[in-house]
């Protein structure tokens, strides 16, 4: 598979995963406009996945759906952040604000990408982008900095999620040959703006991220357990109708 199509599969997949995460809070929010406000993210989310299926179906001969519901875990190269479960709303909406905060900077890098594909998806995409991370920045420094209970469970979820966030800032020669080609941005410069970011919300909202091991591996295929679980679900549908018409 070329460099191409196994970016364009990493950030489909990471839009998919995360979107089906926050889908699962569809009727399930603690209050109404939290479950609007993620059934939404959800929606633009899946709708991103299907532009960047679309630059690499033809190359790898299979259709959007085929992508989504018809490969085994192993195959999907989402970071390990995404897949993470949804222990409580904490959680869900922390895991959500670490992806915005390397989502944004990365699509705005993409915008200007020598490939015309990815610059246009990514023009579009970053709109949708900006409002998810003002939202969720907003949520984490008024929970962290809240009540003695809202301050526990963020850093409960932060002390949890942050050792995945290694996945999201993981390069490789597969980066690398893009990089030098001009179609996705360098990876330090995506960094240095999400630890800026996450550094000055943190600060606001009163939480501490822990130091120690960092988890990386979901972009090559080697996932937590949670994943197979999730795709059990996700796909269980198509899998057991696949010649179905909708």
């Amino acid at each position: 598979m070329s460099p191409f199509a196994t970016f364009c599969l990493r950030m489909g997949d990471n839009a998919l995963i995360l979107g089906q995460r926050t889908g699962e809070w569809c009727g399930h929010a603690p209050v109404l406009e939290e479950d609007i406000a993620f059934a939404n993210m959800g929606l633009d989310l899946i709708g991103q996945t299907q532009l960047w299926y679309g630059l690499v179906a033809e190359e790898l001969g299979q259709t959007p759906d085929r992508l989504a519901f018809f490969r085994g875990e192993r195959e999907f190269l989402n970071t390990l952040l995404v897949e993470q479960p949804n222990t409580d709303f904490a959680h869900a909406l922390m895991r959500q604000y670490l992806f915005d905060a390397w989502h944004l900077p990365m699509l705005e890098g993409l915008s200007t990408s020598s490939h015309r594909g990815i610059a246009e998806l990514a023009q579009k995409a970053v709109k949708e982008v900006r409002y998810h991370i003002d939202r969720s920045r907003d949520l984490i420094i008024r929970l962290g900095d809240g009540s003695a209970e809202s301050h526990q469970r963020m850093q409960e979820a932060l002390s949890w999620l942050w050792p995945f966030t290694a996945d999201l800032l993981a390069r490789d020669a597969m980066d690398d040959a893009l990089v030098a080609e001009g179609v996705i941005p360098e990876g330090d410069g995506i960094a240095a703006v999400f630890e800026r970011e996450t550094a000055e919300t943190f600060a606001r909202a009163t939480l501490t991220a822990p130091e120690g091991p960092r988890r990386t591996g979901g972009r090559t295929g080697n996932h937590s357990e949670h994943m197979g679980y999730l795709l059990a679900v996700m796909q269980s549908v198509p899998r057991a109708y696949p010649d179905a018409r909708w």
